[in-house]
């Protein structure tokens, strides 16, 4: 009782501060929040650990020809999915995204990135300032530079991308662009009012940020409690916004729904890749994996085992680090 009046206290004096308080809250609409990467393996580790290469005592309990035979089997799906569908039409000399590092917009177009191998260059926007795109007329993120060609608006940014990448392909309809739309126009509203549920999970979320954005000293200590405190409160009028009766319910629901759309296929188009629509879902969920919220969406629904099969295809990060 006591950590909620006090962060009730903070956000009262949020409500009548200034500026630099209400960017932060408008930078936290924008986020979605985890405490770990991909946790994904490196292609020859997961031949390693599959045939037990590391651990003997493993193919010692297995019969042998039945063990190497699922192995490969896994595998060879694995490695299918995570072929690398690049154009010779589109190698870009330098590709830099702008973004918030918990925005679940921002890392839709990472997920694609990642995806197709594209490697980019991460600026951390300070939601505060926003000093790092100060040079543009756009001031939401994320903003995407390719060979000095400014692109905006997460959808927009994977079209143009999936066109250069396949030129010949043709604009996602059908069932896709249905779930395209779904993500933007519903999923994504699930996620605050789940993440900012309660006084702890505001401040596990606000923790995040703060240990990944990029704060100034005091920034940090502002960003963690009175954007925690603001974000705790407006997670309230979203959920009313949005008509959400309990927010858990409804993060199930959405998980459920999406599991119910690929109708028992890998992913959402059948065979063997991730088309558009998985990447999305799958690249707006990667910042709440490991909250609280995204476990116990892992814990109560079925969704688990696609996740996991799309962490295997989309694989390494392909930022580079600088």
């Amino acid at each position: 009782m006591r950590r909620v009046n006090g962060l009730a206290t903070v956000g009262r004096a949020l409500t009548c501060g200034g500026a630099v308080e209400k960017r932060l809250a408008q930078a936290a609409l924008m986020s979605t929040c985890s405490s770990s990467s991909l946790n994904s393996h490196i292609f020859s580790q997961k031949l390693a650990d599959r045939l037990g290469l590391s651990r003997p005592s493993l193919v010692r309990r297995v019969a042998g020809t039945m063990f190497v035979s699922v192995a490969a089997s896994s595998l060879a799906q694995d490695a299918l999915a995570k072929e690398k569908p690049r154009s010779e039409k589109f190698l870009p000399k330098e590709v830099v995204l702008y973004q918030y590092e918990a925005c679940p917009f921002c890392n839709k177009v990472k997920a694609f990135l990642d995806y197709y191998n594209i490697p980019y260059k991460i600026v951390e926007v300070n939601p505060i300032s926003k000093k790092e795109i100060k040079w543009s007329d756009y001031k939401k993120v994320p903003i995407l530079k390719v060979d000095g060609e400014q692109m905006v608006d997460s959808s927009d940014i994977i079209d143009k991308l999936f066109h250069r990448i396949n030129p010949d392909s043709s604009i996602p309809d059908g069932e896709e662009k249905k779930w395209l739309e779904w993500v933007d126009n519903h999923l994504v509203h699930v996620l605050s009012p789940n993440i900012y549920r309660s006084t702890s999970e505001a401040l596990e979320s606000f923790d995040y940020i703060t240990t990944h954005g990029n704060f100034s000293f005091t920034e940090r200590l502002v960003a963690k409690y009175a954007g925690a405190a603001a974000m705790y409160f407006v997670s309230k009028k979203l959920k009313k916004k949005h008509n959400i009766t309990d927010e858990r319910v409804a993060l199930y629901e959405a998980a459920e729904t999406w599991v119910d759309a690929l109708k028992g296929r890998h992913y959402l188009a059948g065979g063997s890749k991730p088309n558009l629509a998985d990447l999305a879902v799958f690249g707006v969920l990667r910042p709440i994996r490991y909250l609280t919220s995204g476990k116990d969406m892992v814990e109560h629904t079925r969704i688990g085992e696609w996740y996991g099969r799309m962490e295997n295809a989309v694989g390494e990060s392909a930022r580079i680090k600088e």
